[in-house]
């Protein structure tokens, strides 16, 4: 038997659904196209703002959360003409990194971050934090759209004057796919559900919290429905979120985390 035989899996992602589709059908799995993240774009009214705020802002710390999202705001600064400010105010300020696409970008400009997580999670990164003193420090913290709580609240508790600097934003999910995935994920009909970002896990607990069944929809994933996320740093969004059991793959790739899912169900002879 296939490790997915029968298994209906939602794919909450927006990339690469053809691909994922196509390997649950061969593990004998049914997919189910239910995007719970909506639409990604730059935001491009407060990009020039934020590149000049990150130039100009003397920061004490950079914390760099993302390559994407770092090598989004280099390149729109070498469109402005400011690329070398943007080194040079990197160069300047302590660097806090944390996952290694991130880290690789950082060292294509020289740099080497005082900081960096220990397994790959913001809350690794905020655990190797903690060994500095930041109180009072002026801190530009670089997001990919989607808020950090765990890293945010440590720095209010180290009573930092910080920057957010987000040059992407997620648009909200379709209501419509939100309202047809908790209806199945509360009469259990969907087996697993396969995330890929931070944001789908938020997106679909703040939409059960708004329909008042976020108790119902915890219980479904401590129960029947299984979690899979393609990374920590999902995983990690999805506990803060309250869904406890969650399958990482050990390699953090899209389709290591389907066939880690059938893994799981083989190992706990689940049918």
């Amino acid at each position: 038997m296939k490790s997915l035989e029968g298994k209906k899996i939602a794919l909450v992602s927006q990339r690469k659904t053809e691909e994922l589709s196509k390997l649950v059908e061969n593990l004998g799995g049914i997919p189910v196209l239910r995007p719970a993240q909506g639409t990604v774009f730059l935001d491009e009214t407060n990009i020039e703002s934020d590149i000049k705020s990150l130039v100009e802002g003397n920061f004490d710390w950079i914390i760099c959360t993302t390559g994407i999202g770092m090598d989004t705001l280099y390149s729109i600064a070498g469109k402005l003409g400011r690329d070398k400010e943007f080194i040079k105010a990197l160069e300047k300020a302590n660097i806090a990194a944390r996952g290694y696409k991130t880290v690789n970008f950082l060292k294509k400009l020289g740099i080497t971050p005082v900081v960096r997580d220990d397994d790959g999670s913001t809350a690794g990164l905020v655990r190797e934090l903690a060994a500095h003193n930041l109180s009072g420090c002026k801190v530009a913290l670089q997001l990919h759209g989607d808020p950090a709580p765990r890293l945010i609240d440590w720095l209010d508790e180290q009573e930092c004057d910080y920057k957010e600097i987000l040059p992407y934003k997620h648009v909200p999910p379709q209501p419509e796919v939100m309202e047809q995935l908790i209806s199945e994920l509360q009469s259990g009909e969907i087996d697993a559900v396969n995330f890929t970002s931070t944001p789908q896990g938020r997106f679909l607990m703040s939409f059960a919290r708004e329909k008042g069944v976020e108790q119902e929809i915890l219980h479904a994933f401590s129960t029947g429905v299984v979690a899979v996320a393609v990374g920590k740093v999902t995983a990690q969004a999805l506990r803060e979120e309250g869904i406890e059991r969650v399958i990482v793959p050990e390699n953090e790739r899209m389709g290591s985390a389907i066939v880690a899912l059938g893994q799981y169900y083989q190992k706990n002879n689940i049918q």
